[in-house]
């Protein structure tokens, strides 16, 4: 069964802030004519990587709730110009929806089993996910989501 990743989003306030980040990134590499993929860089290479590459995804966290997901397709280490090993996390550029699911700040990313991981959402205009993504961020700092 595949090993999921969980991430802060740092800097990024919406899902709809984040599609246009990735959007961004992906036009930049068509540009330069450049795999178009989308990739977070990350100090720590997962030690789990055939269980991450098994399935697994990213699932960012925004304002404190899980909210999105995006598939990993690859796991690439590599030694940056300072002699630092890195590695860059390939994830498909498509965002999936996610329920939301609190999760308190912590550094870096942290393995995420399948048994904790919140459910794709598969119709996005339905229930809270109806609601305006401004509307969800007050009830979620309220305490109400």
């Amino acid at each position: 069964m595949a090993l999921n990743l969980v991430k802060l989003c740092v800097g990024i306030a919406a899902v709809e802030e984040l599609q246009a980040w990735v959007d961004y990134h992906i036009a930049e590499r068509r540009r330069e004519s450049a795999e178009e993929i989308r990739t977070h860089t990350t100090r720590m290479v997962p030690k789990r990587r055939d269980e991450i590459l098994d399935g697994g995804s990213l699932y960012w966290v925004i304002k404190g709730n899980i909210q999105v997901r995006q598939i990993i397709t690859d796991i690439r280490p590599f030694t940056d110009k300072d002699g630092i090993r890195r590695c860059d996390i390939v994830m498909e550029p498509r965002l999936i929806l996610t329920e939301w699911h609190p999760r308190r700040a912590f550094q870096g990313w942290r393995y995420l089993k399948p048994e904790d991981t919140p459910a794709d959402i598969g119709n996005a205009s339905t229930g809270l996910n109806a609601l305006p993504q401004d509307l969800r961020i007050e009830l979620s700092n309220l305490g109400l989501l």
